[in-house]
């Protein structure tokens, strides 16, 4: 009688193959229905829309090297330059310099403006009397000599009466706030010509501020 032989693959199949299979029947598979986003981290949800152009903006603005960092540097400066020269021009106090920022500084300013200045004329008068002195007349030159003393004595005096006037306006106007240097940034601005003088004059002379 002839034995057939029995498969030895079926009494020693491995029990492990046995004890996984289960297990990976068992375990569910996820299946996104929304696309990563290449950008997006790999274990992260996909970023929104904006935040990813956001992101995207923040990564393109940032300069990549030395170079790239000073040249936005120098482009700013000049943006800011801009601002400042169009302030200093239209008394627009957002970017004006920090020495003319402030309602301190700006009564300062329009109170010197208001008036009529000796010290503004300064420059035009040393010219004339520096041509006067030059002239090899004996009488020009002492008229000249004569005319820088007085000049000289009505811009001090003329400065000590403005500094005061304005000194007390301020105490008046701003007594809570800190006034320190506004008197002499006001006899400073009377020193130059009204044409000439930065942020421009928002006054009129006989205008009281």
């Amino acid at each position: 009688m002839r034995v057939e032989p029995v498969p030895l693959g079926f009494v020693f199949r491995s029990r492990a193959k046995e004890e996984k299979a289960p297990v990976a029947e068992k375990t569910p598979v996820s299946i996104s229905k929304q696309p990563r986003d290449p950008q997006a981290p790999k274990g992260r949800p996909t970023p929104k829309r904006s935040e990813a152009q956001s992101q995207r903006r923040s990564v393109a603005t940032t300069p990549t090297n030395r170079k790239e960092a000073a040249k936005r540097q120098r482009e700013e400066r000049r943006v800011q330059m801009e601002r400042q020269r169009q302030a200093l021009a239209s008394g627009d106090e957002r970017y004006l310099p920090a020495r003319d920022k402030g309602p301190v500084r700006k009564f300062a300013r329009d109170f010197i403006d208001s008036r009529f200045n000796i010290a503004e004329w300064f420059l035009p008068m040393a010219v004339v009397i520096l041509v006067l002195s030059m002239v090899r007349v004996g009488y020009l030159q002492n008229i000249a000599l004569l005319l820088w003393l007085v000049v000289i004595v009505l811009i001090v005096l003329d400065s000590i009466a403005s500094g005061l006037r304005l000194k007390k306006r301020l105490a008046e106007r701003f007594p809570d706030q800190s006034r320190k240097g506004a008197v002499a940034y006001g006899l400073m601005r009377s020193l130059q010509m009204r044409r000439l003088r930065l942020p421009k004059p928002q006054v009129k002379r006989g205008e009281r501020p």
